[in-house]
């Protein structure tokens, strides 16, 4: 490809998918079974998909894990969830690339972020969580700043994952990280937003990528279940819709040279399983 519109030459540039959280087995069959043709379709080079809902709505497990990795995953990012299954603490603790929020206390199991090898270059993925409706973790901006330098000087790409309520806050990382590093992508609301944009240091940012779950939902809840509890104010468990699921997230054209995006484009797949 030609150098045009500020757009390296082909060489250069990485293909990276971002997916949304995946919720239940709807999101488990869509990614097992159409996650490669995706990759196909969009020739990517790198994939990351944030799996912290996989395992019935809440936390994931090592099989779950596994099998997202043999579908084409080279990282699975996570969020508040992730401590829902015990059995998922020695995997974080391994050498597979899943991982925590980075502002958890270095106590908890597992790691932050990751660098890999991808067509010759080095590729980071950080993942960090908001604090505001969530608790008392160590501050995402702090956090975010540190490892990305530490990162940087690794790898000239570096994809956040912020698992965050607040657009605010969401918002304002991006601002604060853009220059810093390729990408700050939100994750958490399980509803895909409008706002792709590639901020003026070249950093691609997105409020949420959306989930990979089912469409026919509330958030991935049954909806049933879900208008119940509105109308009840009663706790009902919430329980994962089954029906044929959405694959939400991102493509992005990253220059492995500079680290800065070239391309971002929100992508949602329909899925018929």
């Amino acid at each position: 490809m030609p150098v045009n519109e500020g757009r390296a030459v082909s060489e250069n540039i990485i293909k990276v998918l971002v997916l949304g959280d995946i919720v239940g087995q709807p999101g488990c069959r869509a990614v097992f079974i159409g996650l490669k043709s995706i990759i196909k379709e969009y020739k990517a080079d790198f994939v990351v998909i944030n799996g912290e809902n996989a395992s019935d709505g809440f936390g994931i497990t090592p099989e779950i894990a596994l099998q997202i990795f043999a579908s084409g995953a080279d990282v699975i990012s996570s969020g508040n969830h992730i401590w829902q299954k015990r059995e998922i603490y020695q995997l974080l603790d391994s050498g597979e690339a899943i991982l925590r929020p980075a502002n958890y206390p270095p106590s908890a199991p597992g790691k932050g972020s990751v660098v890999l090898d991808v067509k010759g270059e080095k590729v980071a993925v950080l993942n960090l969580q908001g604090r505001k409706n969530f608790g008392n973790l160590d501050c995402p901006f702090k956090v975010g700043l540190e490892n990305s330098k530490k990162l940087k000087n690794k790898a000239k790409i570096v994809i956040v994952d912020f698992h965050a309520e607040s657009v605010e806050e969401k918002e304002a990382l991006g601002i604060y990280l853009d220059g810093k590093v390729s990408a700050v992508l939100g994750t958490h609301t399980h509803v895909q937003s409008a706002d792709e944009r590639i901020l003026p240091g070249g950093t691609a940012y997105l409020s949420d990528l959306g989930m990979t779950g089912p469409m026919n939902s509330v958030i991935g809840s049954d909806y049933n279940i879900s208008v119940r509890r509105s109308l009840t104010q009663m706790p009902l468990k919430h329980e994962v819709a089954d029906n044929p699921a959405v694959i939400s997230g991102v493509f992005l054209e990253l220059d492995s040279k500079s680290g800065k995006c070239l391309l971002i484009k929100r992508i949602k797949e329909q899925s018929n399983i």
